[in-house]
């Protein structure tokens, strides 16, 4: 068993003694994605909550198969294997709770102040810190596992960053002024905030889910536009709806929800 390793199953069992996710904890150094091998190991009938975490990935992604930057030892390259008993259509939902549980324990572990624009990235003063992908199997018409595979900025400096991302992305040592974050005790909170929401939507349904991100959105009261099949279309972001879509409010008072899609904040 690695230190890191040690550090992060020590931190589960005094912080959250209760966690029945401990025991499915994998830490691997260079992959190209830890989403792949998530999946591998939930083909092989790997239990709820196991969670890959990585070092370094050579080909991690993004939403919309973005390419996610993830330098050694940096930040916190992870994804976690669930197996709801829910309809696929209701799988959107999962990628919310992700957003909240990870700003929730961002904010608890470092005091950092990250905000969800909608569904999922985690945002400080409009410069993205963590991404989140969700993935789902089917089989045979029945949902067989999601895989939440979540990405933090956790202890990258400036100069790590290419150009391309410069002025776009940060991370919590660069907002904590250069303070460095412990990842592990990080990686601790996730997975603990991960299990109690992901408790609570199974015992009660998405709605505290919902409030929880409303009262965490940097969207909300915000002009927005996405284009769509049908066109660009602007609002201004009023709430989630009852299957986690944005509402929107057009100039002319109509009110519409977006399901899916990039939205650029105006």
């Amino acid at each position: 068993m690695s230190n890191d390793e040690t550090l992060l199953l020590a931190h589960l069992k005094q912080e959250h003694p209760a966690s029945s996710w401990v025991g499915g904890l994998i830490l691997m150094e260079t992959v190209v994605s830890t989403q792949e091998e998530a999946k591998r190991l939930a083909e092989d009938g790997a239990k709820e909550g196991t969670s890959v975490f990585a070092e370094e990935q050579t080909g991690g992604r993004g939403r919309m198969g973005r390419k996610w930057h993830s330098p050694r030892g940096k930040g916190i390259w992870m994804s976690i294997i669930l197996r709801p008993k829910l309809p696929l259509l209701s799988t959107p939902q999962l990628t919310l709770l992700a957003g909240v549980a990870v700003c929730r324990a961002i904010r608890r572990a470092t005091g950092v102040q990250t905000g969800i624009k909608w569904p999922n990235d985690l945002l400080i003063s409009d410069r993205k810190v963590c991404g989140i992908l969700l993935e789902s199997c089917m089989s045979e018409g029945q949902l067989q596992y999601c895989i939440a595979g979540i990405g933090i900025d956790a202890n990258l400096q400036e100069d790590d960053y290419p150009d391309f991302l410069k002025g776009i992305a940060t991370s919590l040592r660069i907002e904590r002024g250069g303070v460095p974050v412990h990842r592990m005790e990080l990686a601790g909170e996730v997975l603990a905030e991960l299990e109690l929401l992901y408790t609570l939507y199974m015992e009660q349904g998405f709605r505290p889910i919902g409030m929880l991100w409303e009262s965490l959105s940097v969207t909300l009261g915000r002009q927005v536009a996405l284009n769509t099949a049908q066109g660009r279309r602007e609002g201004k972001a009023i709430g989630l709806d009852n299957d986690g879509g944005l509402l929107l409010e057009s100039g002319t008072g109509q009110v519409f929800s977006v399901c899916s899609g990039e939205i650029e904040m105006i």
